[in-house]
């Protein structure tokens, strides 16, 4: 009776964590399907998939609006992204066998980046410095092989383009953490798309729930992306890192067996 309420508020709050941080919204959803729902981690990441791109179209949308996002830059990195996640889209089949490899995959890759947003967030790290300009720095080879690598996680978990993009925009292109958000969303949105539509056709997208999560998270990526414009760029690397550290924990604790 409840389950609708309880997917369309975790859609919501994934949206507008989404539309805040440059993510996909996947670190909420997937756990909620996984843990709240016993739902088996290869169709939890074939549904979240589908959730994600809509978070990722929305918001993407809004940060173009809102002058975050110079989308002629982005062009080799969403080329690069799109040949990826194809790729390993075609693996997907394989490690959904291993559910487990999936999991500690996921947590693994979460906590690096959790750890050096949280240095940053609190002033321990020095990241780029944040600046108004909107241009990609980054040779052009630079951003294939950052398309290329977010293309990975999409095409294997369902999740997690927001995790590489973000930072690497951040850190390798050395953009401040606003155009970085805005910008991952944009390039997000092709490697989601590609996903969820691979994930969909192999069988792993429960639609029923799918649909719901949609709905939701379309409208929390807007409300996201919206707060984005006021909020203080350290407070946004800071609490990037710490929903990124207790998910990358709940993964790899839950490898091992371990309910945290």
């Amino acid at each position: 009776m409840f389950e609708p309420l309880v997917l369309f508020g975790s859609a919501v709050a994934a949206g507008i964590l989404g539309g805040l941080l440059g993510i996909g919204g996947g670190v909420v959803i997937m756990p909620v399907l996984c843990f709240l729902f016993g739902i088996s981690t290869p169709f939890a990441a074939g549904t979240t998939a589908v959730a994600v791109f809509c978070t990722t179209l929305s918001g993407g949308y809004k940060h173009i609006k809102l002058g975050h996002v110079d989308t002629r830059s982005l062009v080799p990195i969403m080329t690069a992204g799109a040949f990826s996640t194809a790729l390993f889209s075609h693996l997907f089949m394989l490690i959904a066998k291993k559910p487990a490899w999936l999991e500690l995959g996921i947590g693994c890759v979460f906590l690096v980046i959790s750890l050096r947003m949280i240095g940053e967030g609190i002033g321990k790290i020095q990241g780029p410095s944040e600046t108004d300009d909107r241009s990609e720095n980054g040779s052009y080879l630079a951003k294939i092989s950052v398309g290329a690598v977010s293309g990975m996680l999409p095409g294997l978990f369902g999740i997690g383009t927001g995790a590489v993009l973000v930072p690497a925009f951040n850190y390798c292109l050395k953009r401040p953490i606003k155009v970085a958000i805005g910008s991952s969303l944009v390039c997000f949105a092709v490697n989601a798309f590609i996903s969820s539509a691979y994930k969909f056709f192999q069988g792993f997208v429960l639609v029923d729930k799918a649909i719901i999560l949609c709905a939701g998270t379309m409208i929390g990526a807007y409300i996201g992306a919206v707060w984005n414009k006021g909020f203080p760029a350290a407070s946004l690397k800071l609490l990037f890192g710490l929903i990124f550290l207790y998910i990358a924990l709940k993964y790899i604790f839950l490898f091992w067996g371990v309910h945290i």
